[in-house]
């Protein structure tokens, strides 16, 4: 099988011009086919207050109401994909940008109104994430990215998704990068990395000195209780180990500019089953 690289990256980095610029040299420079897939969290907050609406969380995920969907739409689909489009193509890398709804490339459905948990403990109300939409095994269309990479494209995969009935959604995109390397895991081995602003899973969060090098599955909930993985994290590590167990050979979740060192071995935090 062919080497196929799923690479997310978040706000955090698409935010820093420098870094931003760095880190589509090195994905530009990683061998094999790839797919990028980007969220853009902090632009959209931001555009978001500046028009007096305030961005609303839970565990780690954006609550979105319509005022929220039109934002995350024009700043993720528009602003930022179309910017990174840009910039891989100057680099020699000749990229697609895309939502979920082109193509029919990634097919989701609104997330049910539900009980609120926190570390699956039930705090006694309900939430309602708004037009947030989740993914199944059947929500990729693996048909469709195999075609554009074999035309020699790099698809560039942003955090909106559609109902197939007219509807967008936002939905996460780690778990959209999951969701794509598993799906694409029976065309090609699948290598998916998270990158972020730090140097991986750290035991403390100021010290970049202290990374978890490799975590086991049976590791994950003892790290949620001791706090060492928290908010945004929580979603990124439970979407990679059930990336695992679906079939996808290695997950790392790492710094955006270090991605260079992801070849050597010396890249981020490993998962493993």
């Amino acid at each position: 099988m062919k080497q196929l690289t799923i690479i997310k990256i978040g706000g955090n980095v698409i935010d820093n011009s420098e870094n931003l610029h760095q880190f589509l040299l090195d994905f530009t420079a990683l061998p094999g086919d790839k797919i990028l897939v980007h969220g853009g969290g902090k632009i959209a907050t931001e555009l978001g207050e500046s028009l007096g609406i305030e961005a609303k969380m839970f565990d780690g995920r954006r609550i979105t109401d319509i005022e929220t969907l039109r934002i995350v739409t024009m700043v993720y689909a528009g602003l930022i994909n179309k910017n990174m489009v840009a910039q891989l193509q100057a680099k020699g890398n000749n990229a697609i940008g895309l939502t979920g709804a082109d193509g029919n490339i990634i097919k989701a459905k609104k997330r049910p109104i539900q009980k609120a948990l926190s570390f699956g403990v039930d705090l006694g109300e309900v939430i309602d994430y708004g037009f947030v939409g989740d993914l199944d095994e059947n929500s990729i269309s693996s048909a469709t990215l195999d075609n554009l990479l074999k035309a020699g494209l790099t698809p560039v995969l942003c955090a909106i998704t559609h109902d197939g009935d007219s509807q967008l959604l936002n939905t996460n995109a780690d778990t959209i990068a999951s969701a794509v390397a598993v799906a694409m895991s029976s065309l090609y081995k699948t290598r998916l990395v998270y990158c972020f602003e730090k140097k991986g899973v750290l035991k403390d969060v100021n010290d970049d000195a202290t990374v978890v090098r490799e975590i086991k599955s049976n590791e994950f909930e003892s790290l949620k209780v001791n706090g060492t993985v928290a908010g945004g994290m929580i979603p990124k590590l439970h979407n990679a180990f059930e990336a695992i167990k679906k079939g996808v050979s290695e997950v790392y979740i790492g710094k955006a500019d270090e991605l260079g060192e992801l070849e050597s071995g010396r890249f981020g935090t490993k998962l493993n089953p």
